[in-house]
């Protein structure tokens, strides 16, 4: 009798127990395998990762900058995302935030200062601060069913987005409750200046030196080249709408008839800018125009810099235009080509004595260097292709001459009339939203020269013959 067990292993035992550990060692093996090629695909695209990041920023595998942004893998590279990879991240930017206005009731008014065409203006100060301010109450306007204005809309996007040292600073809007009307009102909280130009100029018992001159045109054309270079036309500069603070500087206010525009530009409103203040082509109802229309004011302001007293007081537009040709000299096809194809000159009746030809400005002005006469020549020129840009004027010869332009520090101080009880204005108010441009009819200016043909005209000074 055998004594092995009938449960011991047998020879097929052990050759089935060989298979399975061999079976063992090759899934072994191929987890191995399987893992080292899943962790070359991730460092793989890890690659790509970089590589793409490196075109991104515009160099390409040679190291040159790209001409284009790569928006695609290179060929042959995974485009397969690990599953550890972690989730993309939301670009956020920095954007504005809604929030409720505040009150008006947050200042108190101390006295009203001015009120012009699209608003009134007070000086108040701030309740918790105690600092004083400019509040301007925007007009409504009965054509817009209560609400404000495009006016008022253009002032407050205009000012928001303008930030120059010439021109003034709006602070916030607030709302609340007029305190003599039940309407909800709109008020601007600008800076406070304590002069305007119009009142310094009238109280001064002598004109400005031209040093100061200077300044104040170099100031003043500095905050146009601003506007101008951001398209944007203030159409109502006057000296009554320039601010002087008692550090001598000069800052551009009242932007109720400014506009942005564009190249070409939109329709533009024919009825801009205060009379005294209004160029020849607006006069003669040009539908089209530009900054040169901002220059011609400047020219304007320039005179009255020199004067004391508004440089061409019309009583109306004919009158206006009566005014520009005795001192600029009447329009020909040499001197403005093509003005004969304005709405309001077809039917214009004009002199043609050789009196009535060429400038006086020269004539009015004795006591301008000659480059300052030329200067104020080519801001008053008929033909806007011919005035000055702003740019063009900062660089203009006069300002380089002796005297040089004063220091701001170096200015005079004036008595603040900001303080007192609202003055009356002796000039024409800004043209009103909506109002249509004067026709001229026709217009007959053939005898504004009488008696000029007996003045002799001279480089800086007149001679009459008696």
């Amino acid at each position: 009798m055998s004594s092995k067990s009938r449960w011991a292993d047998t020879e097929e035992d052990a050759r089935i127990d060989a298979k399975l550990k061999r079976e063992k060692e090759e899934k072994r093996r191929k987890k191995s395998e399987k893992a080292q090629k899943l962790e070359a695909e991730k460092l793989a695209q890890e690659q790509a990762a970089a590589q793409n990041q490196t075109n991104s920023l515009g160099v390409d595998d040679d190291g040159r900058p790209s001409k284009r942004r790569r928006l695609t893998p290179e060929p042959g590279a995974s485009t397969s995302k690990p599953d550890d990879a972690p989730p993309a991240k939301l670009l956020r930017f920095q954007g504005g935030s809604w929030a409720k206005s505040r009150s008006v009731e947050n200042y108190d008014k101390l006295n009203d200062i001015e009120e012009g065409t699209y608003g009134w203006v007070a000086r108040a100060t701030e309740r918790a601060t105690g600092r004083i301010v400019a509040l301007k109450r925007l007009k409504l306007d009965p054509a817009d069913r209560g609400g404000l204005p495009v006016t008022g809309l253009r002032e407050i996007q205009i000012l928001k987005d303008c930030r120059h040292r010439n021109i003034v600073a709006m602070e916030e809007v607030v709302v609340g409750d007029d305190v003599s009307r039940p309407d909800n009102s709109l008020f601007l909280v600008l800076e406070f200046v304590e002069h305007d130009l119009r009142s310094v100029l009238e109280d001064m018992p002598e004109p400005f030196l031209s040093s100061e001159v200077k300044r104040l045109l170099l100031q003043l054309t500095s905050g146009i080249a601003y506007l101008h270079d951001n398209w944007i036309l203030h159409r109502d500069l006057k000296t009554s709408n320039l601010l002087l603070n008692n550090r001598g500087q000069l800052k551009i206010a009242d932007f109720g008839m400014a506009r942005y525009v564009g190249d070409p530009p939109p329709k533009l409103t024919q009825l801009v800018v205060t009379l005294w203040y209004r160029s020849p082509e607006l006069l003669l109802g040009a539908k089209t125009y530009d900054g040169a229309v901002d220059m011609w004011s400047v020219g304007c302001i320039f005179g009255e810099l020199l004067t004391r007293e508004p440089l061409l007081q019309g009583k109306n537009e004919v009158d206006q235009l009566s005014k520009i040709f005795e001192l600029c000299g009447v329009p020909s096809d040499e001197s403005w080509p093509g003005f004969r194809r304005l709405p309001n000159a077809r039917s214009l009746r004009l002199p043609k004595t050789a009196a009535s030809v060429g400038s006086v400005v020269r004539a009015r002005f004795p006591n301008l260097t000659t480059a300052g006469a030329g200067l104020l020549s080519d801001l008053l020129a008929l033909d806007p292709s011919r005035r000055p840009t702003a740019r063009d004027m900062l660089q203009h010869e006069y300002f380089r001459q002796d005297p040089k332009p004063k220091p701001e520090s170096m200015f005079p101080t004036f008595p603040s009339k900001a303080g007192q009880e609202r003055r009356r204005r002796h000039e024409p108010h800004a043209p009103a939203r909506g109002g249509q441009a004067a026709s001229l009819g026709d217009a007959d200016l053939s005898g504004i020269f009488q008696g000029r043909d007996r003045e002799e005209r001279g480089a800086g000074f007149t001679l009459r013959m008696v």
